[in-house]
């Protein structure tokens, strides 16, 4: 069955993460999971694994591991002159002084120092300079977890993918689409807002990133970061079940920040501003259809 193979399939990724969970070297986990993703590929009778796709097989994991290899080595060049030079602890020290302590100022900057980081850089190459240039700041300067800091910086580092002026990934999409490339960077900024907004949201709670919590505040925190969203995104495109007043996409957006924010007064607001447009549009929807 379809459903046993792809079970087969993601066997060796489940060996793998399950063994970078347990505390294994990431070195051992990746030769196991390898192990187990050869032995998959010869009980596979669909697809078994032959002499000569092994051969290919490591011949196409040689290659890629040459393009990470070089992009790991340029990133460690990068990450020691900004450590040799002390331009690390003067972004600490600048963007501190600049923000006054107040961490939504701190986000900011560090956000700005992200993106233009981030630009054109490859993902593995893009998380070690962030690691080592940007996360400093939020977790020495701003005593923010840890693990929510490099979160943080990574999803900005990534985010420059599409964030003019360089926006490789969506200059790339414009090629294929024969678009405007400096459009489709603006448009691609545009429809990923939620990559702009889920960072402060875990910023602000680290329990998003299961940090110092339980199940429950995981599960409300989802909750209304999704309600959130959906309430910036209807602020946004103008539309949900017909067009939206521009008044009432100024209080979707206001109410979805409200539910961005952690606080259950916060959330309650942004549950009741964005909970009561959506039910305008219906009725307003529904008014439209029965006239026409």
């Amino acid at each position: 069955a379809a459903s046993d193979v792809y079970k087969r399939q993601l066997l060796p990724l489940i060996i793998l993460t399950w063994m970078v969970i347990a505390g294994q070297t990431m070195a051992k986990s990746a030769i196991y999971g390898t192990i187990v993703a050869i032995v998959v590929g010869i009980i596979n009778k669909d697809d078994r694994m032959t002499p000569s796709k092994f051969v290919n097989g490591l011949e196409n994991g040689g290659k890629n591991c040459l393009s990470i290899g070089i992009a790991c080595g340029i990133a460690g060049i990068i990450s020691v002159c900004i450590t040799m030079t002390g331009l690390g602890g003067k972004l600490i020290t600048y963007v501190v002084k600049l923000s006054g302590g107040n961490l939504f100022i701190a986000l900011f900057l560090t956000m700005i120092c992200c993106i233009i980081l981030g630009m054109g850089v490859p993902t593995t190459a893009n998380y070690i300079i962030m690691a080592s240039t940007c996360a400093p700041i939020l977790i020495n300067g701003m005593s923010m977890h840890i693990l929510a800091a490099n979160m943080f910086v990574f999803y900005f580092g990534i985010v420059a993918d599409i964030t003019p002026p360089v926006a490789l990934a969506a200059y790339a999409g414009a090629a294929i689409a024969g678009a405007n490339p400096m459009r489709t960077a603006f448009n691609a900024t545009k429809l990923a807002i939620a990559a702009f907004i889920i960072p402060y949201i875990l910023a602000y709670n680290p329990a998003m990133v299961l940090v110092d919590t339980t199940v429950v505040e995981v599960v409300m925190i989802a909750i209304t970061s999704l309600i959130g969203m959906f309430g910036l995104g209807m602020a946004l495109e103008g539309y949900f079940r017909g067009s939206i007043p521009w008044y009432l996409r100024i209080l979707s957006a206001a109410g979805g920040l409200c539910l961005v924010y952690p606080g259950t007064v916060t959330d309650v607001i942004g549950i009741v501003v964005v909970g009561a447009i959506v039910v305008m549009q219906i009725l307003r929807a529904k008014k439209t259809l029965k006239a026409a």
